[in-house]
């Protein structure tokens, strides 16, 4: 038989590469990069060349599991479903609906995240939805809907490419989302500056013309300072801002407080290195700012986008080609799990549940009452497992793995009466549920990703899920009917123009016209070709607006007790919580064993050689990795991967909370480092 060569999407980070799976025999047996593809135009990086590994690896679910005492058993789906539902009916009727939870998932497609958030609110009539975007963009999504009224990408991909100024801070794209990074080195080729802001030197740092090692979270101060003397010498954009941004007096005010000096001594680098930056980015006839995790991982993390965008506007750097803000999503399609709905505070399009006009819309669309109380946050949910929540349905998230103190979640798990998990492995998070579903992966289904700049994209089906696995969208229809709905959707299309008719936005959007290139939202229309940059004649909101941003310093600092600041990353080899990549023989042999990063003085002065176990230690916890002695850490700081389930980084990240997203520390906390009892290990 000969073999088949299916297009479709890249299961990995936000960028939303082109693949060709090839299938032969009824098996996926390999990747190839797809030439035509508007993003990735014949890239790939190596855990895209290499994602078809895990899709037949023996630890697939192949059949729904039921929990009896310490053990699983396999059930049929025709006892899976009722029993679902007759467990999350019996916590509504004894609790309350809103002790049920659900998370959806960055994984799966829009029209699965749209039938999630749709399931729980219409059937318990809750908002208690929510899913991984609250660990990773959330301060995005509030940040930048405050300052420009969209929570998204300004600007294309292939934009990068053009900017004579590329501000990264808190990225390292070069191993977390490499196909982007290749657009910023073509205009290097070109003769553009890279500036890379980061406590840690990077694949990124190393390569670009100036790198700031600022202390971890003192980006604000770094901002500030920069924008203080943008200010003070004129380089600001004085007739943008007169035209089309509001609150200029009032980050004027702010400023006053921040001068270069103080800013500098915050952020533990120099003062001319500031104004040098500052310079160089306002002086840049098309520049970009370019961030990640490392900006939204903290306390402060929605007052560090208001600061990002702040700059960005100061300069007259948005609404354009080449410039813009750029927060880089981390999975395939957490743009799209939060675009269809799948936050405690608003219907899809970002339609919030408090808005009676929103909510008569969804009332009517689905002929359902719906409830106007925001629900729990993922955190919030965790937290209040066994009181507000009694009743959890996960789909395809690893809580155990992925939230902070991880310990304090694998306590919660246990307190729930019930827990549904629905994924593609045993993960983490599955070994305490009540009820496994199997799911099918991103080679065994069809739907749509939408990508970090705003691309809905289709994902089309190539093989067939293992054993009795089911795809996502085929479940959630089986258990909305269970549960009294009526779900009738025969293909993930006519959930799309269900989608289409309720957000303005997406309204031209339908899947015979995703077929060539995908469609960047806003797509109002069926005649609309779709939007390349945003806010170019107007912001969303009307006039940006300048939020003052709150500086809050880090919860933890070192101290005689914990006296290193511990990092947490991505490492190019590996994804996540490495549920499918370490389960690639070939991405293991790349990246097989967890490990951390100590600068060589700390190490001497502990009498750590490579490769020793070494045990580090927080106040919530310990893990024991191996040393790698390295001088990309500043002295003083530990950094870890937390990919590794033998070593789970989030044991030890502080759990406190930016008080408008609702996301956690991870990048922050103190720590302390002892030597194990074994030399030499791990090398």
């Amino acid at each position: 038989m000969n073999p088949e060569f299916i297009k479709t999407i890249c299961p990995y980070c936000g960028t939303g590469c082109g693949l060709i799976v090839k299938v032969e025999n009824g098996k996926v047996v390999g990747i190839y990069p797809d030439r035509e593809h508007p993003v990735s135009r014949g890239t790939l990086c190596i855990k895209g060349w290499f994602a078809h590994e895990f899709v037949h690896h023996p630890d697939r679910l192949k059949t729904p599991l039921v929990r009896i005492g310490n053990r699983f058993e396999a059930i049929s789906w025709d006892e899976a479903i009722p029993l679902a539902a007759e467990k999350l009916k019996a916590t509504a009727e004894t609790y309350g609906g809103d002790a049920v939870g659900g998370l959806c998932s960055a994984k799966c497609t829009n029209e699965e995240n749209y039938l999630f958030q749709k399931l729980i609110r219409m059937a318990f009539r809750t908002n208690n939805v929510d899913h991984c975007a609250r660990l990773c963009h959330a301060p995005t999504a509030a940040g930048m809907a405050q300052t420009t009224g969209s929570g998204a990408m300004t600007n294309s991909i292939s934009d990068l490419a053009g900017a004579e100024c590329s501000l990264i801070i808190g990225s390292n794209a070069a191993e977390s989302h490499p196909i982007i990074m290749g657009e910023i080195y073509k205009a290097v080729d070109r003769g553009a500056t890279v500036i890379v802001i980061d406590p840690r030197k990077t694949a990124v740092a190393q390569n670009a013309a100036m790198h700031l090692p600022i202390n971890p979270g003192t980006d604000i101060p770094l901002l500030a300072g920069m924008m203080r003397h943008i200010v003070d010498a004129g380089l600001h954009d004085e007739a943008f801002i007169r035209e089309r941004v509001e609150g200029f007096e009032e980050l004027k005010n702010f400023l006053q407080s921040w001068t270069v000096e103080r800013a500098a001594g915050e952020c533990g680098i120099g003062g001319d290195m500031i104004r040098n930056v500052a310079e160089i980015y306002a002086k840049a006839r098309e520049a970009a700012i370019v961030y990640c995790m490392g900006i939204t991982q903290h306390a402060c993390g929605t007052a560090n986008v208001h600061a990002v965008c702040d700059l960005a506007m100061l300069c007259g750097k948005i609404g354009r080609e080449f410039s813009g803000v750029y927060p880089l999503r981390g999975q395939n399609n957490v743009q799209g799990s939060c675009d269809m709905g799948g936050l405690p505070n608003v219907y899809p399009g970002y339609q919030g549940v408090t808005d009676p006009a929103a909510q008569e819309k969804f009332q009517q669309a689905w002929e359902r009452d719906l409830s106007a109380k925001p629900g729990l946050t993922l955190t919030e949910m965790i937290g209040g497992a066994g009181k507000e929540i009694r009743s959890l349905y996960i789909m395809a998230e690893n809580p155990a793995m992925s939230d902070p103190d991880v310990n304090h979640v694998l306590e919660s798990l246990t307190k729930l009466d019930f827990l549904i998990v629905q994924d593609i492995f045993l993960t983490e998070t599955a070994k305490f549920a009540h009820l496994v579903l199997p799911a099918a992966c991103f080679a065994e289904k069809t739907g749509t990703y939408t990508n970090t700049e705003r691309r809905f994209q289709l994902l089309r089906q190539a093989v067939e899920p293992p054993g009795e696995a089911k795809g996502d969208f085929e479940i959630l229809c089986l258990l909305a009917n269970g549960l009294g709905l009526d779900f009738p959707y025969i293909h993930p299309g006519e959930v799309m123009e269900e989608i289409a008719s309720l957000v303005p936005d997406y309204g031209g959007v339908r899947f015979d016209r995703l077929e060539r290139a995908g469609l960047q939202w806003p797509c109002p229309d069926t005649y609309h070709s779709g939007t390349r940059y945003l806010h170019e004649h107007k912001f969303t909101r009307g006039k940006g607006l300048f939020v003052t941003p709150q500086y809050t310093p880090p919860f933890e600092k070192p101290d005689e007790a914990y006296p290193y600041y511990l990092n947490t990353g991505r490492m190019f080899a590996h994804y996540h919580t490495g549920t499918m990549t370490r389960r690639s023989p070939f991405l293991n042999r790349e990246l097989e064993k967890p490990y951390a990063e100590i600068h060589p003085e700390d190490a001497e002065k502990a009498g750590i050689r490579e490769g020793d176990r070494i045990r580090i230690i927080s106040r919530r916890g310990s893990i024991v990795t191996a040393a790698r002695i390295s001088e990309r850490v500043a002295k003083g700081s530990i950094f870890t991967p937390f990919h590794f389930t033998e070593a789970r980084a989030n044991i030890l990240t502080n759990p406190v909370l930016d008080p408008i997203s609702k996301i956690p520390e991870f990048k922050v906390c103190a720590v302390k480092v002892e030597k194990g009892p074994y030399e030499n290990q791990g090398r």
